[in-house]
């Protein structure tokens, strides 16, 4: 911008800024926080939404077509429906695209009554409670397809508390989740792990994919299905391996032995320490290691030499990628209260998911 267009833009803001001044009430004028909402109020009233106009007839050319007006951030922007078409706004919308994604952000994290709340506080436009809802049960959020190879992932779940018939106990349903490491992205699927299954093996997949589970049967099932069996590297998540020793209790000696031959997956060798013992837990647990030595008939090996694999940075041992990516999602579907409508559950978790993948923006 020259010194003379700076010189003329700031006599013209002086102007204005005098008249909207007048137009405000002293009394309210009582804090710097006061000040700035009245000076937004009045500039989305009556100064941004012609600048907006402005900028719009002069992008598209033209100012043919019915008008309407949008809710935007500007305040009640103008715009006709020759412009709108143009601008690829479509002629149901009642909110601005950036003010869209406003809502889609804020009510991925909050209900939508606290959007609701939160949007007319950070933009001062009012998007009600319904409307920020049916907004988000109106989008198509897809799960990303990557152009760099996947190397790595994890698999885990939680569970969704869905409304049941009047009387009756409410039911926790499960959910599916896979996280792929290294490209931080993370796909869902609610009672459909087809879903998840399929976005994976439609990723580029590196030669040798590894994918890191807990002891859960559910996980393996659907680790088995992610890429061809010689392509995969099954991993038993250590620390979860580590977990399950200890709910032996007993001798801390003997728990510090086996730990130090699981890190090196010497697994007979600690199966050994405990074989003799009766007690339910040390059996369950050699039971446990057996199933995850010998899965497959001996052809997968999930329990491997954790020290050499993490000292060589071949892999990584742990599925905390997903576990945080899970904690992640329930933040959003287990706020204090929540309860959900089973047919919108997908959806919910949809729209989580792509706030987490970094796809809410303009």
């Amino acid at each position: 911008m020259t010194p003379e267009k700076k010189q003329a833009l700031q006599e013209h803001i002086q102007a204005f800024a005098k008249i909207l001044y007048e137009d405000t009430s002293p009394e309210t004028l009582t804090s710097l926080a006061a000040i700035e909402s009245a000076v937004r109020s009045q500039m989305q009233k009556h100064v941004m939404p012609e600048v907006g106009g402005f900028f719009i007839e002069t992008v598209t050319g033209t100012s043919a077509g019915y008008q309407r007006r949008l809710k935007s951030i500007l305040g009640e922007l103008p715009i006709t429906s020759k412009q709108a078409q143009q601008l690829e706004v479509p002629s149901s919308n009642q909110l601005s695209p950036y003010l869209e994604i406003c809502c889609l952000r804020v009510s991925a994290n909050v209900s939508y009554e606290d959007a609701a709340s939160d949007i007319e506080y950070f933009t001062g436009v009012q998007v009600s409670r319904s409307s920020q809802q049916r907004l988000v049960h109106r989008q198509n959020f897809e799960l990303p397809t990557q152009e760099d190879t996947v190397e790595e992932l994890s698999v885990d779940g939680g569970n969704i508390r869905v409304r049941t018939q009047s009387g009756e106990i409410c039911a926790w349903l499960g959910y599916k989740a896979i996280s792929l490491h290294h490209l931080g992205m993370l796909g869902t699927s609610f009672q459909d792990n087809q879903v998840v299954i399929d976005w994976v093996n439609n990723q580029p997949l590196a030669s040798t994919v590894t994918c890191v589970g807990d002891g859960h049967d559910g996980i393996w099932n659907i680790i088995n299905q992610l890429a061809p069996d010689v392509q995969r590297r099954e991993v038993l998540d250590w620390f979860h391996l580590i977990e399950n020793l200890h709910k032996i209790g007993g001798s801390l000696k003997r728990l510090k032995q086996a730990q130090a031959l699981l890190w090196k997956g010497q697994v007979d060798a600690t199966i050994a320490l405990f074989i003799k013992y009766k007690g339910k837990q040390a059996q369950n647990f050699c039971h446990y290691l057996d199933k995850h030595r010998d899965a497959f008939g001996g052809l997968r090996l999930r329990i491997i030499n954790y020290e050499y694999h993490q000292a060589e940075q071949i892999c990584s041992i742990g599925s905390g990628s997903v576990e945080s990516a899970v904690k992640q999602v329930d933040r959003r579907t287990k706020i204090s209260g929540a309860q959900w409508k089973r047919e919108n559950v997908p959806q919910v978790l949809a729209h989580r998911c792509a706030y987490l993948n970094g796809l809410l923006f303009v």
